[in-house]
């Protein structure tokens, strides 16, 4: 009889009465929940969810998802009740959600990346319009910095901070060790030395000096974030320091010049003797913007404290915009919300970018037990190791030892020197497009993280080969004469060749767009570029890496799902339209500045951490020939940037070769990741050949997913004109400029 009844109550769920699609995002914004959130506890992909809140094309859940979602509803519905119509009505909003409450307007600068990736990878990573991985936190509402009434104990919310999170949500997350987050801005306010945390939690801070603060950090705090991998470390805490609470502890609000030339304070500083008598240690680098404060660990134990010092510069600018100047409560949540979805800063965003490939891949993992039943550190697989490899000599950039035996003032070519760069190409407008009333810029989002996703990178030492045979799935770079490329008659499809405007076209084959003179190195997704357009290639020599894998794919999967979850909470979701799409990035940093700042810093993570990858050096009394201080680390490795660089430019210029084979429509500039064309209209809808929703197969998409494009800015033709006529440039690259059209400088190699 169980079993009938079973069935019956099955029978009823599955028609469980569910709500109008607006109501049912309505509900769920209500509470603070993202789509991931929901996903993830119905174990349904993102897009499922946002299927059933569709109001176009709504989708019904069915089975026990239906049971549960509908259950979900009911207990918002009973939280959130739904407004009377004598309310006033909500102020227009974007045609998606966003959870940030509106702060005054800030005006972070992001940086310009690159572009995506080949064709298998960029359709999965173009249709897979959410994450299948873990969700990734919800972004607290922006606080006020909450008004001091009584003095809160050390495990307590101040009164009057705002929630941050939903209800229940701890603010570190399910580690008991971290249940106050992963960082706090400590404060000075009345006298009282205050730690701002993540989710409007406020600690006092008994310590008086900064030994003391390290270790009330260390063992009252509740600081840090679990470890991104099983064979991982955990997150050191990390303090944030006003300029209130460095004046409280001995230090100086700004450095000088001469300390900042240095980075550090002086070793005779009064702090870091007081550290020394308390038998803290810094790292090399010192007490400076981002100091490392630490004791030798003792077995599994860490006792290590990071402090950043935004009046010292910490917060690069260009990457945190006006960050360093919030007030503590604001700049908690902006750091938390990185810290979260990223990882818990490390330094600059660059220095970030690269711990993060590590703390995904860490060089060495526990065995398994042997006879005694002891454990020893091994090589963990798909990590780059613990050792520096040398890189190939073609690979090596100018004054590496590889090439101290070059003659002096030797300038290498391309047969001698791998050269895979980002695009700055321009051509002048032909006549007909001269006709036209504007010119569109259009930008590829997240493009050299997109790029190098699904992307197989070397992970050991170069082997050298002379005349092999070109395969396609070996990283490595290959000696090969390209110029018999012809842009004209290329291959777009399968037994499907197209008939172009070569001089039209940038090569695909060098950043500035001009066709090889002869045998040049390459990356491997550039030569296998050329086979894809139809044309044979065999390499003279190459270096290549038979020990390889996906290794940054970990490391994209995180900054992707903290970009798209970033940019949802600002009111531009993975599955709008094309129109709604451009109606929701129309002013979308204002919605919530403190976000901005965050998706601001994300993709400076991306882009700074691959440049981490070949850094060069940075004064040291540094000279050509000699090793600098990067080259010791395994993360050192000029082969995996530039295979990265030429999978983003090769993924460009395909959607450009298909738009025009499609279109007839050519590109006029082209930047790194941004691509200007001349149109009648102001819109990418203007040039962007959708049919009924649906973008052309293999080309341009308007979207938020990495990959897809967003527009950048629109001028007018004849401002293009005047501008290359003020400067007696007619190949200027307008596509430096398209976004405000404003033209201070112009760059002499142009």
């Amino acid at each position: 009889m169980s079993e009938l009844f079973d069935a019956v109550d099955a029978l009823v769920a599955s028609r469980s009465p569910l709500p109008p699609a607006e109501e049912r995002k309505r509900l769920r914004v209500a509470h603070g929940l993202t789509l991931d959130e929901v996903a993830a506890a119905l174990k349904v992909r993102r897009a499922t969810v946002s299927g059933w809140e569709s109001a176009k094309k709504t989708t019904e859940p069915r089975g026990p998802e239906r049971e549960a979602y509908a259950r979900l509803l009911e207990k918002l519905a009973e939280l959130y009740p739904a407004p009377s119509v004598t309310e006033a009505p909500a102020a227009p909003s974007a045609p998606a959600t966003f959870t940030g409450t509106p702060t005054a307007p800030a005006d972070p600068r992001t940086p310009s990346t690159g572009q995506a990736s080949e064709a298998a990878a960029t359709a999965s990573t173009e249709n897979a319009q959410t994450p299948a991985t873990a969700p990734v936190a919800t972004a607290p509402a922006a606080a006020p910095r909450p008004a001091r009434t009584t003095r809160p104990s050390s495990t307590s919310r101040r009164p009057g901070a705002k929630q941050a999170a939903p209800v229940g949500t701890p603010a570190g997350g399910a580690d008991s060790r971290f249940e106050n987050g992963p960082l706090a801005v400590v404060d000075v306010e009345d006298g009282q030395v205050l730690a701002y945390c993540t989710g409007g939690l406020v600690l006092d801070v008994p310590a008086k000096s900064i030994p003391a603060l390290v270790e009330w950090t260390l063992k009252e705090a509740k600081l840090g974030q679990p470890k991104l991998s099983g064979p991982g470390k955990d997150a050191d805490p990390l303090l944030v320091l006003t300029e209130a609470a460095l004046e409280r502890y001995g230090l100086p609000a700004t450095l000088t010049e001469e300390e900042k030339l240095a980075g550090r304070l002086p070793e005779g500083h009064k702090v870091i003797k007081q550290l020394a008598r308390a038998e803290w240690k810094l790292t090399k680098r010192g007490f400076g913007p981002w100091a490392r404060i630490y004791r030798p660990a003792t077995g599994s134990g860490r006792s290590c404290v990071q402090l950043c010092i935004p009046s010292w510069h910490a917060l690069d600018t260009r990457h945190w915009g006006e960050a360093g100047q919030l007030p503590p409560a604001e700049l908690a949540r902006v750091m938390g919300v990185y810290a979260s979805r990223v990882m818990t800063p490390r330094g600059s965003t660059a220095v970030t970018g690269l711990e993060l490939m590590t703390a995904l891949h860490p060089a060495t993992r526990a065995s398994e037990p042997d006879a005694d039943g002891e454990r020893h550190s091994e090589h963990n697989p798909g990590s780059l190791g613990k050792d520096p490899v040398d890189c190939a000599p073609c690979e090596a950039p100018d004054g590496h030892p590889l090439l101290k035996d070059l003659p002096r003032f030797h300038v290498r070519g391309p047969a001698e020197k791998l050269f895979e760069e980002a695009y700055d190409w321009a051509r002048p407008m032909t006549d007909a497009e001269c006709m036209l009333r504007h010119l569109v810029g259009i930008d590829v989002n997240m493009a050299f993280a997109a790029g190098a996703n699904g992307l197989v990178v070397g992970l050991g030492a170069p082997t050298h080969v002379k005349a092999p045979v070109f395969d396609p799935k070996l990283p490595g770079s290959w000696l090969v004469d390209l110029s018999h490329v012809d842009l004209s008659r290329v291959k777009v499809g399968k037994d499907k060749w197209a008939d172009l405007d070569a001089g039209l076209l940038p090569s695909p084959f060098t950043p500035k767009g001009e066709r090889p003179a002869g045998p040049a190195w390459y990356a491997t997704p550039t030569v296998a570029y050329a086979v894809e357009l139809g044309y044979e290639v065999r390499p003279i020599e190459a270096w290549v890496r038979h020990e390889n894998g996906r290794y940054l794919d970990g490391w994209y999967n995180r900054l992707r799902d903290a970009y798209l979850a970033t940019m949802a909470d600002l009111g531009v979701d993975a599955d709008l339209a094309p129109e709604d799409f451009l109606a929701a990035m129309d002013g979308y940093k204002e919605r919530d500045p403190e976000l901005a700042i965050v998706v601001s810093a994300i993709k400076a993570t991306v882009k700074g951490g691959l440049g981490k990858l070949r850094e060069r050096p940075r004064g040291e009394g540094w000279r050509p020939g000699r090793p600098w201080r990067a080259l010791a680390r395994p993360t050192w490795r000029p082969d995996i940037r530039a295979a990265v660089i030429s999978r983003t430019r090769i993924n460009l210029h395909r959607k450009i070769v298909k738009h025009a084979a499609f279109t007839g429509r050519y590109p006029v500039a082209i930047l790194s990741d941004c691509v200007v064309y001349a149109a009648d209209g102001t819109s990418p809808l203007d040039f962007l050949p959708y049919r009924d929703g649906k973008p052309l197969p293999g080309g341009f998409k308007l979207g938020i997913n990495p990959g897809l494009v967003k527009h950048e800015g629109t001028q007018t033709v004849l401002w293009g004109e005047g501008v290359r006529e003020r400067f007696n440039a007619p190949e200027l690259n307008l596509a430096r400029y398209i976004k405000d059209g404003t033209v201070t400088d112009i760059d002499n190699g142009e």
